[in-house]
């Protein structure tokens, strides 16, 4: 079953038995044009039961949706939660496997982003597949209601979004409360050395996160892009309160965290920072900051805590 989108009017191409569905809506995410209402009845006979996940929020939110019994395959980085990383791999999710995805013959494979040689493939295997947003805290909304009406659970994507959001308004509140530091956050850099920085600017996942933990990003300027290149005279001249450091090219989060003393090292060279003299360099070690999906909560909170004193 492939899902497309006419030019005004949405059209459902199914390869294979037609399934009962309810008209597509069409709307603009930052990511492009994405299937933003699958409304779809199925029997539970006809829900999908081999589904492969191409990325890490979107295995993360199947787990969290009930479904990880279904999940037969996922992405070469997806490791949360912990049993995901007994199951097969798909290739990554810039560039997944089109012949490895056929060999787990899934009914179902949820793609983020939507690579047309990849689709292209996948329509012509028959194989049924949807896409996913990615980018902002309302695309993690949107992906958690997308991959359950495709999977067949409509009904269970209300009650998951309405507890994330729940619990990020708890720690919103609680932010209010209390002074926001100037944060400057570095989502990437050249390995070894603070160079070549990649940051965190405005409108996108984390920046969010940041703000609801009580943070004002230093880089969340108009003008800048999503992920401003940066050097170390620029985070010389913002001066933050707290610097916390998402960078590095280890996969797993033992790995991240037996680098995090070198991490703090390279920053500590830098006396004259104010975020190095007060010790608000922070190392983010954890999955849930770098996965934008159901954990939002947990990133939110670590992000809390690095600001207001209870982080590590």
């Amino acid at each position: 079953m492939r899902l497309t989108f006419g030019s005004t009017q949405q059209d459902i191409v199914v390869s294979g038995p037609r399934l009962p569905f309810k008209p597509l809506t069409r709307r603009a995410f930052g990511m492009g044009m994405v299937l933003a209402a699958v409304t779809p009845w199925l029997p539970a006979q006809q829900r999908p039961r081999r589904i492969v996940s191409t990325a890490p929020s979107i295995t993360e939110a199947l787990f969290a949706l009930g479904l990880g019994s279904r999940v037969v395959g996922v992405s070469r980085f997806c490791d949360f939660p912990p049993e995901v990383q007994k199951l097969p791999k798909v290739g990554t999710y810039i560039k997944p496997d089109p012949e490895a995805i056929a060999r787990l013959a899934p009914d179902l494979v949820i793609l983020q982003g939507n690579p047309t040689e990849l689709t292209n493939r996948l329509d012509a295997l028959h194989i049924s597949f949807v896409e996913v947003p990615h980018g902002t805290l309302n695309d993690v909304y949107t992906g958690i209601e997308i991959i359950a009406r495709a999977s067949g659970f409509p009904d269970r994507a209300a009650p998951l979004v309405g507890k994330i959001k729940s619990e990020l308004d708890a720690i919103q509140t609680k932010a209010k409360a209390l002074p926001s530091p100037r944060v400057i956050v570095i989502a990437n850099r050249r390995q070894g050395i603070l160079a070549d920085l990649v940051a965190i600017g405005p409108d996108n996942y984390v920046n969010q996160i940041l703000e609801i933990a009580g943070g004002i990003n230093a880089l969340a300027k108009p003008g800048l892009p999503q992920y401003p290149h940066i050097s170390l005279e620029t985070v010389l001249r913002e001066n933050p309160d707290v610097i916390i450091d998402l960078s590095g090219s280890q996969e797993t989060e033992a790995a991240r965290q037996a680098a995090r003393a070198a991490t703090l090292s390279l920053w500590r060279q830098n006396g004259e920072l104010n975020a190095v003299r007060k010790r608000q360099v922070y190392v983010g070690t954890s999955n849930a900051l770098l996965v934008p999906g159901p954990r939002s909560v947990e990133a939110a909170q670590r992000l809390f805590d690095y600001m207001h004193g209870g982080g590590d």
